[in-house]
């Protein structure tokens, strides 16, 4: 029900992607053979939240990402993580933020591209995160074998948190996502929380930093009114990544950006933001490459997706 082969990726790219992205033919920015060196860069990522604040969200990074590369950097916001994959696979998008789960479908499909970080809450510590089984405060659900039956709020089928963790801890519990219960694609973490909150869904699922952090700054949740009955294993922190089709100098100026420069205290110091210096609600990115990202492999072999699955 939610397998998404790569033919059906690109037909849905070709068909969310922004304005600006939606002709998937050729890059324009390529030569025709060799090295791209475009003069603009596309930074592109999927809202985490307020589908209005993408840019805001990100802007600092991309400020000093364009100060380091002398490019003008233009950011996309992607309607889905297939719009994203697509994007980077036909060349529209250069830079591109991915969940851990989408990052490895895309590799899974021949996008050819390289980790440049993954993102962590605070300094020092192992990039990382958790997915959230979520009810409301007055729900008789208590544990995750609860939701056998009732409506439940799924983000995107290439989410980690939102979708492949929590279907595996399902199955560990003993439930079908397709038959035992009803499914409901979000679309968005900000909207399954919502979701549960409204009572259009009895349970759902969220990553933590948008639960415990993100909807309260923003007033879309108040404390106490969602209780987490189930806390997934610590998720290899969300990675960037850049397209292996740039020019390597190009790239390696991006890359050396994202392991010195990514993060909240460089870019408070060096003017790029003052008070709210966060990157997408996290502290900034740490090293990480592509085996980073082989405990999703893992729990990909318990779902059984084939998009994660099958390369």
């Amino acid at each position: 029900m939610f397998n998404v082969s790569r033919r059906l990726l690109a037909v849905l790219a070709c068909a969310v992607l922004p304005l600006g992205l939606t002709a998937c033919g050729p890059s324009a920015a390529s030569d025709g053979g060799g090295a791209r060196n475009p003069d603009e860069l596309v930074f592109a990522s999927i809202p985490s939240e307020d589908s209005t604040s993408l840019e805001q969200e990100f802007k600092p990074l991309v400020d000093m990402l364009a100060k380091e590369t002398g490019k003008k950097i233009r950011v996309e916001k992607a309607t889905d993580y297939a719009a994203v994959i697509e994007g980077q696979r036909t060349g529209k998008i250069d830079i591109a933020m991915y969940g851990p789960l989408s990052y490895v479908v895309a590799r899974n499909s021949g996008v050819r591209i390289t980790p440049l970080g993954a993102q962590v809450e605070t300094p020092g510590t192992a990039p990382g995160y958790r997915s959230y089984g979520l009810v409301r405060a007055d729900s008789p659900i208590q544990r995750i074998e609860d939701f056998r039956g009732k409506q439940v709020c799924f983000v995107d089928p290439n989410s980690t948190s939102g979708y492949l963790y929590p279907k595996a801890a399902l199955s560990t519990a003993g439930i079908d996502v397709e038959r035992d219960v009803r499914p409901v694609l979000a679309g968005g973490h900000d909207a399954s929380a919502l979701g549960v909150q409204s009572g259009q869904c009895e349970a759902g699922f969220a990553y933590d930093a948008m639960v415990d952090k993100l909807l309260p700054e923003k007033g879309g949740i108040k404390p106490g009114e969602l209780r987490v009955v189930w806390r997934s294993e610590l998720i290899p922190g969300s990675p960037g990544a850049i397209s292996d089709d740039l020019d390597p100098a190009l790239r390696e100026k991006v890359a050396e950006a994202f392991r010195t420069k990514a993060n909240a205290d460089y870019l408070r110091a060096n003017g790029f933001c003052t008070d709210k210096c966060d990157i997408g609600g996290y502290w900034g990115f740490v090293p990480a490459d592509d085996a980073t990202f082989d405990s999703v492999r893992q729990v990909c072999q318990v779902t059984r997706d084939k998009q994660c699955v099958e390369g």
